[in-house]
């Protein structure tokens, strides 16, 4: 059984010109200690998706799905709170600044002593605060941090963008996850301080037995360890599955224009060359196109494309395409 299970998420929202899907009836299978990566430019869902599986809704959404399921737990068919204990419980989230989500007020101690559960720490009020300040100390070596005592009394402010995000990560992981959803973690970072960073998330989800959602712009920015891959754009999805072989024979056009566009597939270009990009922008929310929304802007639509393709599967990808690339020869 999948551990998370969602069929055909829409979500909608209520504007002057009408109602507008914001998400357009995705589809997302996870299973315990699976990386799956979820690419796509800015606009395109991915963060909505994250804030639907962990329940952070605005009242103005029209939120419906065939299945939201977690664990075999209809996440829809909860209450508030309901839900809050099984997010609190089963999932955590890091986001891309962590400076940001840090309480810049209270030292970084304080913060994973919260995130510390009451059943971890035992006996008197002293025997607690100690057992609190050794269990902090490991989640701080869990997550590559050495220095324990410089960084536990400094405040969010005096640390590194990576030692942040480090210590958001040991925040998040303090009381055992089965999913992690990372939102763009490593976003703007130096490629050692990313490098880093995305060899942690893979350490945990393997050492932890713990699935990991990773949400980025860019293919390159994928765990090296990512078995599954989803591609979303404004709010469709494009193509998901086995992460290898998509990004070897990719089916749609724009996973195949997201690899061509990441600098990681042109480290031999002069300095100052263009990079090969989509022409156009993502639609707003006003001029959503019909059909497949990615049509105004792919190199290979035609008429047909004003009509919303219907899931198409190759070996292990499923794909929404009228024109797919890549296509074995007959």
């Amino acid at each position: 059984m999948d551990l998370l299970d969602i069929r055909n998420l829409t979500i909608e929202l209520d504007m002057p010109q009408g109602r507008v899907r914001i998400l357009d009836r995705v589809n997302l299978q996870l299973k315990s200690g699976e990386i799956h990566s979820i690419v796509g430019e800015s606009g395109s869902g991915k963060s909505l998706l994250a804030k639907a599986i962990i329940g952070v809704i605005n009242p103005a959404w029209r939120v419906t799905a065939d299945r939201l399921w977690w664990n075999g737990q209809d996440l829809l068919a909860m209450d508030l709170k309901q839900r809050r204990a099984v997010t609190g419980r089963d999932m955590a989230m890091i986001f891309q600044d962590p400076a940001a989500y840090l309480d810049p007020n209270n030292t970084i101690e304080q913060q994973i002593n919260e995130a510390i559960p009451t059943g971890d720490v035992t006996g008197t009020f002293l025997r607690r605060r100690m057992d609190r300040k050794t269990r902090a100390k490991q989640l701080l070596h869990r997550v590559g941090i050495r220095d324990h005592d410089m960084v536990l009394k400094s405040y969010p402010f005096e640390l590194s963008e990576g030692i942040a995000q480090k210590v958001s990560i040991a925040i998040a992981v303090a009381h055992r996850p089965k999913l992690l959803i990372a939102d763009e973690p490593t976003t703007a970072m130096e490629p050692s301080t990313r490098d880093q960073i995305q060899r942690l998330l893979t350490k945990l989800a393997v050492s932890q037995d713990m699935s990991v959602l990773l949400i980025t712009q860019d293919v390159a920015s994928i765990l090296p360890a990512t078995q599954n891959l989803t591609l979303l754009y404004c709010g469709q999805l494009m193509e998901t599955g086995d992460a290898r072989k998509i990004l070897e024979r990719p089916a749609h056009p724009y996973t195949d224009s997201m690899i061509r566009m990441s600098l990681q597939s042109h480290s031999d270009l002069p300095r100052k060359s263009r990079l090969p990009t989509l022409p156009g922008a993502v639609p707003t929310l006003r001029h959503m196109p019909i059909g497949c929304r990615l049509g105004p802007r792919c190199p290979y639509a035609q008429k047909q494309c004003v009509k919303a393709p219907e899931v198409s599967s190759r070996e292990q990808q499923l794909f929404h395409c009228h024109f797919p690339l890549n296509e074995p020869e007959s």
